[in-house]
């Protein structure tokens, strides 16, 4: 009797919860079912957030139903992508020599069932993130990470300000990186994963705790899946 009023006075966490896995899922799989999925576990979180005191996180999900939006247009469209963009697959690289790049092949993917790039139509490429633009996104880290923690603490009753403004600014990096395909954003989401487990632990949102671990286990399957499918640039990827 005690599990079905726990579920009852918890069924929007719950449902949250699951939502949440089936998202990140779809993120290994890289489907772009994972922005709508997405956008309903944001919706719910506002309110689990809002009732649980967690000010900075119940904004990023705000910021999530917008970078959802984007994202899901980005993974259509393949913003950014440069016309005749040249790139290889990871696993092709190394057999992909210069002189077949200077004879006329580059910009092609070096053999296989695989398009060249210049072929593809759509979409946006699983590509490393480049040293100056993780340097810039380092830097904004920063300017948020304080940035919040000076709002939550003088303005609200948050009762951990400085995880909750890590958390937030990290989460918020690793969104952009993910809506852009960039690989590393799975290390961003390793880290805000387990801590946020520890976080939630301690307020008491067990099906929280559970979601995040999950999310801390399946970001370590993501890492693996999508460094099969990465794409090097030869002159160089966009942003």
């Amino acid at each position: 009797m005690q599990i079905s009023n726990w579920i009852s006075d918890n069924y929007i966490e719950i449902f949250g919860a699951i939502t949440g896995i089936i998202y990140v899922f779809l993120e290994i799989r890289q489907s772009i079912w994972l922005w709508p999925v997405g956008i309903v576990t944001s919706a719910v979180y506002i309110l689990v957030f809002f009732t649980s005191k967690f000010y900075a996180d119940m904004s990023l999900q705000g910021y999530y139903l917008v970078i959802s939006g984007m994202g899901w247009y980005w993974w259509v469209k393949g913003a950014g992508r440069r016309a005749g963009g040249t790139g290889l697959r990871a696993q092709d690289a190394g057999r992909n020599d210069v002189g077949e790049e200077e004879s006329g092949r580059k910009g092609d993917f070096e053999t296989g069932d695989r398009k060249p790039e210049t072929e593809e139509k759509t979409g946006l490429f699983v590509r490393r993130l480049k040293r100056k633009t993780g340097l810039i996104l380092a830097a904004v880290f920063v300017f948020l990470y304080t940035g919040i923690w000076l709002v939550l603490t003088k303005l609200t009753d948050s009762p951990v300000p400085e995880w909750d403004s890590f958390i937030t600014s990290l989460s918020i990096i690793a969104t952009w990186m993910l809506a852009r395909k960039k690989y590393e954003h799975w290390y961003l989401w390793i880290i805000v994963n387990f801590v946020s487990a520890v976080l939630f632990a301690i307020r008491g949102l067990y099906p929280t705790v559970v979601l995040y671990l999950v999310y801390g286990i399946m970001s370590f399957v993501g890492l693996t899946a999508w460094k099969k499918t990465i794409v090097i640039d030869i002159k160089g990827s966009e942003t």
